[in-house]
């Protein structure tokens, strides 16, 4: 009897330890379906939040298409030798379900064109904006009699218009403007600003025996393209421009064949000529303040070239000579930042010469939002070039 008493005792306990793991199976299967069910809406909640933010985008984005889409047509017949763009352009076509040849092209074909100059090349090639073309009008005026420089031109860029000038289609020396074209030739020729360039003593002694400023690079230092163009524009850099010279052609000779090739291409071989990348006086090294306002124009519509020459200040990377690099001004910048411009200075590059005195190009955007060149030469001193752009803002710019 009591051998049966055991064996219903374990029967029944092995019931127990069943139910209880069933329930405890049950329990665990329960809170593996609540946590899949909190997943679920967790993400089913994320998917909405998606939907709620991309999906007006998506329909905008979809909208721009379709406009471009109808204009590319037009364009791809237009820019047929520049093949990836050519690419891009029917790629958008297709997406947009659009022809080539359909009818609303030539209603948006100008707009397309404006929107197709907005995708600057910033290295290693050339963007498509036109270069600057500004003529005067009756309305252009002179400047006033307390602007000291014997020179001087003051551009509207977008409506392309001389607002004021003083002499300035007269042959000059361009001093250190000279650099803005040197580091736009550079960065259409330049692909990789990474790269390293060591400082040779033939840079130094050409710098020496010219009198020249620099950025205090080193012989055999070893630095960066990047530092080269900071260093060419913020302390005016003989060094640093021999260096972008001989770096992108291999001889400074061959650069300048590349300078001059260039203002040939911006239409102005007929009023300006380059012999060195450097700005050294040359009787065959001549410009206008006109021309170097073309030529300003043109930097700036390359990004690259547009964030050097708009740099305050600039720091150049480690090296062995310098350990912690070199500091790099524009004075021009930082001395007129606290000046009553009627606007904002955006980028600027010196130069001086006896043969031309202080002179300066700068880039301004003016309270009414619009972007203004003024370059001049001839001033007295560095601080007078200075207060000479002050004066033609503010006799140009509204308050």
């Amino acid at each position: 009897m009591v051998q049966n008493n055991n064996i219903i005792n374990d029967t029944n306990e092995d019931k127990l330890n069943s139910i209880q793991h069933s329930e405890q199976e049950e329990i665990e299967r329960s809170t593996r379906r609540k946590q899949r069910m909190l997943e679920m809406r967790r993400r089913k909640k994320q998917q909405e939040m998606i939907r709620r933010l991309f999906m007006p985008c998506i329909v905008v984005l979809a909208v721009c298409i379709v406009f471009a889409g109808i204009g590319i047509g037009r364009l791809v017949k237009i820019h047929k030798k520049h093949k990836a763009q050519k690419t891009l352009q029917y790629a958008i076509l297709n997406m947009a379900g659009c022809h080539a040849d359909n009818a609303a092209a030539d209603n948006i074909a100008a707009i397309v064109e404006k929107i197709e100059t907005l995708a600057v090349q910033t290295l290693g090639g050339k963007n498509n904006k036109p270069p600057l073309k500004a003529t005067a009008t009756d309305t252009t005026a002179a400047l006033n009699a307390e602007i000291e420089s014997a020179n001087g031109v003051f551009i509207d860029v977008e409506a392309q218009l001389i607002l004021g000038q003083r002499d300035a289609g007269a042959r000059i020396s361009p001093a250190s403007m000279t650099k803005i074209l040197t580091i736009l030739v550079a960065a259409e020729n330049i692909t990789n600003p990474d790269d390293t360039f060591e400082i040779t003593q033939q840079i130094a002694d050409y710098s020496f025996v010219n009198g020249c400023s620099n950025a205090g690079f080193e012989v055999g230092e070893k630095v960066t393209v990047r530092d080269l163009f900071y260093g060419t524009v913020l302390p005016s850099g003989a060094d640093a421009a021999l260096g972008l010279a001989i770096y992108t052609s291999g001889s400074q000779e061959e650069f300048v064949n590349l300078m001059n090739a260039k203002i040939d291409e911006l239409g102005l071989s007929k009023t300006s000529h380059f012999t060195n990348c450097v700005g050294i006086y040359d009787e065959n090294h001549y410009s206008t303040v006109y021309d170097i306002a073309v030529m300003l124009k043109a930097a700036c519509d390359n990004s690259f070239c547009r964030e050097v020459l708009s740099a305050h200040k600039y720091r150049t990377l480690t090296t062995e000579k310098h350990p912690e690099g070199i500091d790099l001004s524009n004075l021009f910048l930082r001395r007129i930042e606290d000046k009553d411009t009627n606007g904002e200075m955006l980028c600027a590059k010196t130069g001086y010469v006896d043969q031309s005195g202080s002179c300066a190009a700068s880039l301004a955007r003016g309270n009414d939002g619009r972007e203004y060149i003024c370059v001049t030469a001839h001033a007295g001193s560095s601080w007078q070039c200075i207060y000479d752009h002050v004066a033609i803002c503010q006799q140009f710019l509204a308050s």
